[in-house]
């Protein structure tokens, strides 16, 4: 941290800041176009103003940091933009993990160091990127692909790929038509070329500059106006009743409050109204709406009763216990699933989907031996926690085929496009975001789930406790809504489709292809140097 200079730190701070506002909320996508760019700049620094760049001792380029320095300055900016963004996790960790708001602030904090170490590693490569003869060059170039190498790793290794920079332009919609082939990374990297263009304009000799500027912000600008398009309405032809029904979380739980909430979101899924459909064909509850189990008389006598009334299909969110009939007690105990199930309009239990990616220190506690002073967190699910699905089950419902993801899953590209993959013609998404309070996480995501109807070129089907409720067309546009925190069901129209994008049916393949340019371009580097200190050695 030593002799940086404290443009360098503000450049840095700035740029956590800018990547913030990107998203909900203000979510003022416009500035995504040169968020990143402060970072570079503080990491790169200006070229010589008189023609040739200077270079130090070492062939090192004036003005560009160490690696050291480099991740300082992206940790810096990673702080930030995880404080302001994530605040909702203090929330969580206060309000429902019981912790006093001194711990709860502590832990929270440690949650942001951690996820900046990602952007303290892209401070640290590009600042290595830029030492030798050719110096900026080489760095800017490698910016974007080291952006987009970096938030696979999130996905992969920290498994929080919370809002990746793509998804900041999901309004976009002619631009966003690159995750179709590329995933939501094909966005990002995008965008990352566009800041790599104004932070060069900067790096350029003075004559140069301007020029570079004013190309940056046009070709911002002219991506940017995509945002003003809006594509006809498409075709429709099934209607769906999403229940959103309003429970706070402190009562959600009551077993005394079992036999209300069960009439309750029967009503919800009776007609709403005269301008509503009868039988909409398929009716949507919420995650895991009650303290319900799929084996409780009661709840599922309910759920059969909706669905026979409505001569509907009945998609609903209930806690799972093992299936096997020949399973013991002592395999069974303290084994419970954050699972959907499907019940015909004749009352056939027809499918049942157990969550595969649970929420860590939510849904389960990883290392529980070692962190066992954070299992009030987990509470809802008990001493022992969710156990993780196995399969992604693509359900029928009288020849549709429905994919369904819970709550946290939205998040995970790879995981999702599985369903389109294996044939799902609609994606329904249930959730429930009642955790996180009033801050920004419901829109937040809200615009994660639009990326992956983008990505799948697939509608989804959004059904939440308390919101944001919604239907979302191929394109990511939200095509209905409820407002937030009111108990009601709302009828939306959708379609199937059949037509597989060349993302799903390829996957990450340009998130890979840029970790294996960033781990090729390392190595190169890598291998030369060694080779110069052996040659200076001889």
């Amino acid at each position: 941290m030593r002799n940086i200079p404290q443009r360098a730190w503000l450049l840095a701070a700035l740029s956590g800041v800018l990547q913030t506002l990107c998203f909900p909320s203000p979510a003022l996508a416009f500035v995504s176009w040169f968020a990143v760019a402060p970072l570079l700049l503080a990491i790169l620094g200006p070229l010589s103003r008189s023609g040739p760049q200077l270079v130090d001792e070492k062939g090192r380029p004036l003005g560009i940091l160490s690696p050291g320095q480099g991740f300082w300055l992206g940790y810096l900016s990673g702080v930030i933009w995880y404080a302001a963004s994530s605040f909702w996790v203090f929330h969580v960790l206060h309000t429902y993990g019981a912790m006093h708001p001194a711990v709860a602030a502590v832990m929270f904090a440690l949650f942001c160091l951690y996820l900046a170490l990602y952007h303290g590693l892209f401070g640290a490569l590009i600042a290595r990127a830029a030492s030798g003869a050719s110096g900026s060059k080489k760095a800017v170039l490698l910016a974007p692909f080291l952006w987009v190498a970096l938030e696979m790793a999130r996905t992969r290794v920290t498994g929080f790929p919370w809002d990746l920079l793509g998804t900041a332009q999901v309004d976009n919609i002619p631009l966003v038509q690159i995750a179709r082939f590329a995933g939501v990374y094909g966005v990002s990297f995008g965008i990352l070329l566009v800041n790599t263009a104004f932070a060069a304009s900067f790096l350029l000799p003075p004559h140069k500059r301007r020029t570079m500027f004013v190309a940056s912000a046009l070709a911002a600008g002219m991506l940017q106006a995509g945002s003003l398009v809006k594509p006809p309405a498409l075709a429709t032809g099934h209607t769906a009743r999403l229940v959103q029904q309003n429970i706070p979380i402190e009562t959600k739980w009551d077993i005394s409050n079992f036999s209300a909430t069960l009439r309750a979101l029967h009503a919800l899924s009776a007609a709403p109204g005269a301008s509503a459909s009868a039988n909409p064909g398929l009716i949507v509850w919420p995650e895991s709406p009650a303290p319900f189990f799929l084996s409780d008389p009661r709840f599922r006598l309910e759920v059969t009763s909706v669905a026979a009334d409505a001569r509907s299909y009945v998609l609903a969110g209930a806690l799972g216990t093992p299936a096997r009939e020949a399973a013991t007690a002592d395999e069974t105990r303290g084994q419970y699933y954050n699972s959907a199930v499907l019940i015909t309009p004749d009352g056939k239990w027809t499918g049942r989907y157990d969550k595969v990616h649970l929420v860590p220190f939510g849904e389960y506690i990883p290392a529980q031996s070692v962190l066992v002073f954070l299992k009030g967190i987990a509470r809802e699910v008990g001493e022992s926690g969710f156990t993780r699905g196995t399969e992604r089950v693509v359900f029928d419902a009288g020849g549709q085929k429905l994919g369904t993801f819970i709550c946290y899953e939205s998040i995970f590209p790879g995981e999702i496009r599985e369903f389109a993959a294996n044939g799902a013609q609609v994606l329904v998404n249930i959730s429930n975001d009642a955790w996180f309070g009033d801050y920004n996480m419901p829109g937040q995501h809200l615009n994660q789930v639009r990326m992956r109807a983008i990505e799948n070129q697939r509608w989804v089907l959004r059904a939440t406790n308390n919101g944001i409720t919604a239907a979302i067309d191929p394109y990511g546009r939200v095509t209905k809504s409820a407002p937030r925190k009111q108990r009601l069901a709302l009828d939306v129209d959708y379609a199937l489709v059949t037509e597989t994008t060349f993302y799903t049916r390829h996957g990450d393949w340009f998130g890979w292809l840029c970790v294996i340019i960033v781990l090729a371009a390392l190595f190169v580097r890598t291998r030369f140097r060694f080779m110069g200190i052996r040659g200076a050695a001889r």
